[in-house]
């Protein structure tokens, strides 16, 4: 069959035209429901209003407050978290080739919690508190993240190591990191035993999920170690989908494939343990989100990564509102929701794989 001169590029170039259409899409979703989420809440705040305030313009003094020191914040933490914990599934799915692959699933959450609360309760590195943010306040950030990053990049070796050992199988990975969510969950348990009633009702309350209790210091922190990862996954996209055909095919291709697996994997639990130490346990999100964005969008890491990002934002700013909606005045933490979405969603994963 022979086809017209220019027939094929037209064809490429409308392929190409709906992934970024669903690009644009998004963004525009994305601040329209943000836009919305800084309106809503047990003070509403007409929209018209939360524009002015957000240009600038002058508002009542009550409507700026809640704007910008409790929603804008709160908004801007669940886009970044989302986005963050998005990429890093993404990045994960495509560097072991598991399509179950995300840092709740592989036990990354589980052991960078751990850290964060190894550094809370004993090295000193926040103090237990009932506050307006939360039940604890992170004193030193650096000291915090770097501890649930040194326990989420331990797990995060040693299933690069089992299933070097026993083959990357996404049943060996999953079953590794049950056990490692499993052990890490109960060094976490060990600590709430040796802490007194305060404490250990404090951590209770910490390991749920809560994009409220980020100041604007945590952001900025959360938001540019987002950014820095988010640059070098969607920099990487071609290794990846070089890795996605296969180590072989990739070395082929010139790809380091160990060095970028190991590069990958280092950088996804960075922004884990960044996430988890300030924020708390929100799981799902980087298993659903990107599974959601490649059946619309495709495989092809150019746009399946920034794509990801976007829905990853969308989807936790969508679930923070919809928890702070459901029980007004008082205010569900956002994992709850994040839990009953993603465990359908990873039973299903699941059994389609089984059927595969």
């Amino acid at each position: 069959m022979h086809f017209a001169h220019g027939e094929i590029p037209a064809e490429y170039r409308r392929y190409l035209g709906f992934k970024r259409l669903c690009l644009v899409t998004g963004l525009a979703l994305l601040a329209a429901l943000a836009l919305t989420a800084i309106s809503l809440g047990a003070a509403r705040v007409p929209l018209d209003e939360v524009a002015r305030s957000l240009a600038g313009l002058e508002v009542p003094r009550r409507f700026e407050v809640i704007v910008w020191n409790i929603r804008l914040p709160q908004v801007l933490s669940a886009m970044v978290a989302g986005a963050g914990l998005a990429v890093a599934g993404a990045a994960m799915q495509s560097i072991l080739r598991n399509p179950l692959g995300s840092p709740f699933t592989l036990g990354i959450s589980h052991a960078a919690a751990f850290g964060a609360a190894l550094s809370v309760m004993v090295l000193g590195g926040g103090r237990m508190a009932s506050s307006s943010v939360g039940a604890v306040t992170v004193t030193d950030p650096l000291m915090t993240t770097g501890a649930a990053f040194v326990c989420s990049i331990l797990a995060a070796l040693v299933i690069i190591a089992v299933s070097r050992v026993r083959g990357a199988s996404p049943e060996v990975m999953v079953l590794t990191g049950v056990a490692l969510g499993a052990l890490f969950t109960a060094g976490t348990m060990f600590l709430q035993y040796l802490a007194d009633d305060v404490q250990l009702a404090a951590m209770v309350f910490w390991t749920f999920g809560d994009t409220a209790r980020a100041s604007w210091r945590e952001l900025a922190l959360l938001a540019s170690v987002t950014a820095v990862c988010g640059v070098y996954f969607t920099c990487n996209a071609w290794n990846y989908n070089a890795i996605d055909a296969g180590d072989e095919t990739a070395k082929g291709l010139g790809v380091r494939v160990e060095r970028v697996r190991l590069v990958g994997m280092l950088l996804a639990s960075l922004l884990t343990a960044t996430i988890i130490a300030f924020l708390g346990i929100i799981g799902f999100v980087g298993l659903v989100a990107p599974h959601m964005v490649r059946r619309v969008i495709g495989a092809d890491h150019r746009y399946l990564l920034p794509g990801t990002i976007l829905f990853g934002a969308l989807l936790l700013l969508a679930s923070d509102t919809a928890a702070r909606m459901i029980l007004s005045p008082h205010v569900l933490p956002v994992s709850v929701l994040t839990a009953f979405m993603g465990g359908p969603v990873f039973i299903w994963l699941i059994i389609r794989g089984r059927r595969t």
